[in-house]
């Protein structure tokens, strides 16, 4: 029942379809107690010696209608029903890939990739499978068992269908059993399922570093563990489903043994005739597939159920961030200000900014510099708005960013991380990801202020160039030239670029933030690195070390202040001396 109430959303929009199909399946089962009924009768002509041509071509060319309808009928209820099943497996998918995306990073620490994409394998298709095939064994159990009981009982003997069913209870208790075992070992199994992806997923994208470190084989075995354990918890589940027809077959059989046995007595009794003993026989042997059904489906079910709870939980997340009430309409972020900010992750017991405090009006720039794991991206992310803050700490066009709504203030921000995530698709589609409508100017101008024109020129197919997953055929400045260009392209009134910049060299990193300064004239650029001659222009410069600001100023300023700043800048212009 509760499966029912979690797709309800479903059922009631396919609710028609689904009244179709259960009509349909009523009138295959109710037709289908004609043939047994006419077979007998034709045994009782023939024992009586009165059965003539005219009346057995009848009774053969009605059969033959009789199978052409009932073809035509299981078709398209077939069809309804199956088409419900794969029509609710792909509402379930747009559903999870949306939640997904609504979700921040404290969702994706809490469920492993693994996880999430056995959600969207395996369980959504266990659940699809219970919306159409589930269904269809229910219905065949309870429609075609009473239509098959009553008949027997009406056309045959009452005391013949009692004796013959006096079994079938223990068929309900035999898989009422199995089937609340099966519920458990399959999520055991679909919990090993998702474990086996994560690992396919490691070894696959750190192939590289596995073969560098000759890992190779130390990986194949961890992955055999792991494979091992899903296919030894399958098996536990296989071994359940496995028990279900040799039980019910035992059981029919023993109610055939039953039925025969006692129906001999009955035609020797001349209670009922041999035509009726074949005729009830027939109906005995079209109670199987209906116990078999009540079999598969409380199999189905069980599946079905345990991935309806799993996808239920991950529906169940919420968003830690999200819109509050009384938002306030901000045309264009005019003003960007943290007054004491203090953050640290939901994870941690350490704060990983402490009380940073300054003002950037619109068009300046700021740098933030500072120690490894100083928190400088950190701090670029609370633009991001990806995990909680205090109120009133972070300000744009002074007013709380929490008072603005998310889809607006993401829509100013264009965002280059230090791990770029490039897709297995051509490099022009990787520029023109935040923006699809682009023109070929457009993107032209966005390669070019990002220095990449020249590379593009280099590659035998230029911007048509497929570069594989996560941009396997770039090199590393090349790919953050790529990502660079995509955020330039869609002209955001925020950049942010979190030590972007890294794997350029001088020359090329000086043209970039030229071409920069020039287009972006008016706009806020946020710039996090640790090559200071990359924040050298910019208004004001953040020192960051353990989360504190220790230093700040202008870089004139700071280099009179004689402080890390100034150290790091000579030590790093003596650097570049003697590598020219």
């Amino acid at each position: 029942m509760s499966f029912v109430i979690r797709l309800k959303w479903f059922f009631k929009i396919r609710w028609a379809q689904y009244t179709l199909a259960i009509i349909l399946m009523t009138l295959v089962s109710l037709l289908s107690t004609i043939p047994p009924k006419m077979i007998g009768n034709t045994v009782d002509h023939i024992s009586k010696g009165d059965l003539t041509a005219v009346g057995l071509s009848n009774t053969v060319w009605l059969l033959i209608g009789l199978s052409i309808l009932l073809y035509v009928m299981t078709y398209v209820w077939i069809t309804t029903l199956f088409g419900n099943s794969a029509l609710v497996e792909k509402l379930l998918r747009g559903r999870l890939l949306k939640h997904l995306t609504k979700m921040t990073p404290g969702f994706f620490q809490r469920n492993s990739t693994g996880q999430l994409m056995a959600l969207a394998t395996n369980d959504i298709l266990a659940i699809g499978q219970t919306t159409g095939y589930g269904v269809m064994t229910l219905v065949n159990t309870l429609v075609g068992a009473t239509v098959v009981i009553v008949t027997m009982i009406s056309l045959i003997s009452f005391k013949l269908m009692l004796a013959a069913l006096v079994p079938l209870p223990f068929l309900a208790v035999v898989i009422n059993f199995l089937g609340k075992k099966v519920r458990s070992r399959f999520l055991n199994a679909q919990a090993s399922f998702g474990k086996m992806n994560d690992h396919a997923l490691e070894s696959i994208s750190g192939m590289r570093v596995i073969r560098s470190y000759v890992q190779e084989d130390k990986d194949m075995e961890a992955f055999d563990r792991v494979t091992s354990d899903v296919m030894n918890k399958n098996k536990k589940v296989s071994i359940l489903n496995a028990m279900f027809q040799p039980l019910i077959s035992l059981i029919v059989g023993i109610s055939f043994t039953i039925g025969i046995g006692y129906g001999s007595y009955l035609v020797i009794e001349g209670q009922i005739t041999l035509g009726q003993l074949i005729s009830f026989n027939i109906y005995l042997g079209m109670l199987i597939w209906p116990m078999i059904s009540f079999g598969e489906f409380i199999n189905v079910l069980q599946r079905g159920s345990a991935s309806a709870d799993r996808l239920e939980v991950a529906f169940a997340e919420k968003p830690d961030i999200k819109d509050e009430d009384n938002l306030r309409e901000v045309k264009l972020p005019f003003s960007i200000e943290m007054k004491e900010l203090t953050f640290k992750y939901p994870a941690s017991n350490h704060p990983s900014l402490e009380r940073v405090s300054f003002r950037l009006e619109r068009g300046q720039t700021l740098g933030v510099v500072g120690k490894t794991g100083s928190g400088k991206s950190t701090l670029l992310k609370q633009f991001m708005r990806q995990y909680p803050i205090d109120k009133e700490m972070l300000y744009l066009s002074d007013t709380p960013v929490e008072k603005i709504p998310l889809e607006r203030m993401k829509s100013w921000v264009a965002y280059v991380p230090q791990e770029h995530l490039l897709l297995s698709k051509t490099i022009r589609e990787n520029i023109a990801l935040g923006k699809p409508d682009a023109t070929p100017d457009e993107i032209s101008r966005a390669v070019e202020m990002a220095s990449f024109t020249q590379d593009i020129a280099q590659i035998s197919q230029g911007l048509e160039t497929v570069i594989g997953e996560n941009g396997v055929m770039l090199s590393g400045g090349q790919k953050q030239r790529v990502a660079i260009a995509r955020a330039l392209l869609i002209d955001a009134e925020i950049l942010i670029l979190d030590d972007a910049l890294s794997a350029v060299d001088a020359r090329t990193e000086n043209k970039i933030l030229h071409s920069i300064r020039q287009e972006r004239a008016g706009k806020t650029t946020l710039i996090t690195t640790h090559r200071l001659s990359a924040v050298s222009h910019a208004n004001w410069i953040l020192v960051l070390d353990d989360g504190h600001v220790i230093e700040e100023g202008t870089h004139e300023e700071l280099i009179l202040f004689g402080g890390w700043y100034k150290q790091q800048w000579e030590r790093q212009q003596m650097e570049a001396s003697l590598a020219e």
